[in-house]
């Protein structure tokens, strides 16, 4: 009798580890030398997980090299703390141009856990050149022909790809996923790729990229919807945090519907919209948080308690193509922005808001309805919101900003110019402007209260007005403590033309 009941129970723990559904990489021939390619072994767990219904395939403790692991439906990949999942330095190892994660057309996927994802990024760079190509004119430029010199090697980046894998997780057309705890280290492209995503959460994830590594995005969200991402900490050689309006392809004007129809699963809707971010701390070589540009429509997007640092552009909002951007609110956020050597996008701009075409003649489209709510921000460039004649903004509010303006070690080399890249026509890409505390032109209802402006007593005399502004309708200037830069004879504290103001 005693024998029975053993057996008995033996069963019955034997039952609930099948209900489980852990399937561990280890059981399926894995090793966790850092040596032994796995991409065999994880995809056989991941699909026996997959065809049994889901559940949970298991990464251990221990250095696992692989190349492109495809997660289907119901599948969590759950990495231990201490597992490492490191992707080959061999390019041939990766299937189809992807990293070292790809789903598509899932439901209910996740990655979790406490282990990390080592892309070895930097082992597809050259370290000892840039990444430099024609993109603007020198000589509209306030340098000239001395603005980025030719034979310089640019100390903070880029550097020049060899060749790389795809972007490091990548999810297409998915619906219901998840991705908590894990730390995603030196990626050669974005650490992450939502495309067409629906029903999306990321919390308490690190991602520490190569702050000289291009197109290093850190969480990079296209023509997704219902977005969820909080208490990350996102180190980026390019934007840290994105939504933008992208289908598949960025390069093309428009877009239809025939990418979308064909998937089960994912963003149905035309739009790029409903993300919310908080408690987040970013750093970046191009922007912290990037919304747009992209061919879908974006709206309905909360920023709350973020601290970006040590950035080359804090907040930038594109409408770079003739869709709209619309109903955006920024609350709570520090900003310190640097003025970067190198072809990186931005110049220093703690805020860039921007409506100019990257296609010739196309029209931009729109940015609506934005909010920027207790923003504290240092900066080596000014507030830039440029709006055009044929697409004016609408809407912009500023309450209670604080802003200081100092200089930094490439303000003389760089400083003076806006940046509007990707922009049509070339000369508009990077052009010699001076620069106020805020600069604002073609605008339909501007407000900027309670705005506190500071200078730093050692500014050249291209940082001019505390506000400027040109075209703009219906602006209100309330509480403005500060005043023009002292070292700019002539400059004002409010410039004001062909604009009705009211106070």
């Amino acid at each position: 009798m005693k024998i029975k009941i053993i057996y008995l129970t033996s069963l019955l723990f034997l039952s609930l580890q099948l209900n489980a559904g852990e399937y561990n990489i280890l059981d399926f021939g894995a090793k966790a030398d850092g040596i032994n390619l796995n991409t065999k072994a994880i995809n056989d767990a991941v699909n026996k997980c997959f065809e049994n219904g889901g559940g949970t395939v298991l990464v251990p403790a221990g250095t696992f090299v692989t190349g492109t692991i495809v997660l289907k439906s119901n599948v969590n990949l759950h990495l231990e703390a201490g597992a490492v999942l490191s992707g080959s330095e061999i390019l041939g190892e990766y299937s189809k141009s992807r990293g070292i994660i790809f789903c598509e057309d899932a439901y209910n996927v996740s990655i979790s856990g406490k282990g990390a994802i080592q892309a070895n990024g930097i082992k597809f760079y050259e370290t000892d050149k840039n990444h430099v190509y024609e993109e603007f004119v020198k000589n509209r430029t306030r340098q000239k022909q001395n603005y980025m010199p030719e034979g310089t090697f640019f100390t903070d980046g880029p550097l020049k790809r060899k060749g790389s894998p795809g972007m490091t997780i990548v999810f297409f057309h998915c619906t219901k996923v998840s991705i908590t705890g894990i730390t995603i280290l030196d990626t050669p492209v974005w650490a992450t790729r939502f495309g067409y995503c629906d029903d999306l959460v990321i919390d308490g994830i690190t991602i520490q990229n190569n702050i000289l590594i291009p197109n290093s995005d850190g969480i990079h969200c296209t023509a997704s919807r219902n977005i969820r991402i909080s208490n990350c900490h996102i180190v980026a050689g390019d934007d840290a945090i994105v939504l933008t309006g992208f289908p598949k392809d960025e390069e093309t004007p428009v877009f239809t519907s025939e990418e979308q129809d064909k998937h089960t699963y994912g963003n149905k809707t035309i739009y790029a919209e409903n993300m919310t971010v908080t408690n987040c701390i970013l750093k970046s070589s191009s922007a912290g948080i990037r919304i747009g540009y992209g061919q879908h429509p974006i709206r309905r997007c909360v920023f709350s308690n973020i601290i970006i640092h040590d950035s080359h552009r804090g907040i930038g909002i594109f409408a770079h193509d003739d869709s709209n951007i619309e109903d955006l609110i920024f609350t709570d956020i520090i900003i310190e922005t640097k003025l970067l050597n190198g072809q990186w996008w931005g110049h220093g701009e703690p805020i860039h808001l921007s409506c100019i075409s990257r296609f010739p003649g196309r029209k931009a489209g729109q940015i609506k309805n934005v909010q920027f709510n207790n923003i504290n921000a240092t900066g080596e460039q000014g507030i830039l919101v440029f709006g055009q004649k044929e697409s004016p903004m609408e809407n912009i509010q500023f309450n209670n900003l604080q802003l200081r303006m100092r200089k930094g070690k490439e303000t003389l080399a760089y400083g003076g110019n806006f940046d509007l890249r990707p922009a049509s026509p070339k000369d508009m890409q990077i052009f010699e402007h001076d620069i106020p505390g805020i600069y604002a032109q073609y605008i339909n209802n501007l407000s900027i209260r309670s705005f506190n402006l500071k200078w730093n007593n050692d500014l050249p005399d291209f940082f001019t007005n505390g506000i400027e502004c040109f075209e703009v309708k219906s602006l209100l200037i309330t509480d403005f403590v500060g005043k023009s830069n002292p070292n700019a004879p002539g400059s004002k504290k409010i410039k004001i033309q062909n604009s009705s103001y009211r106070k």
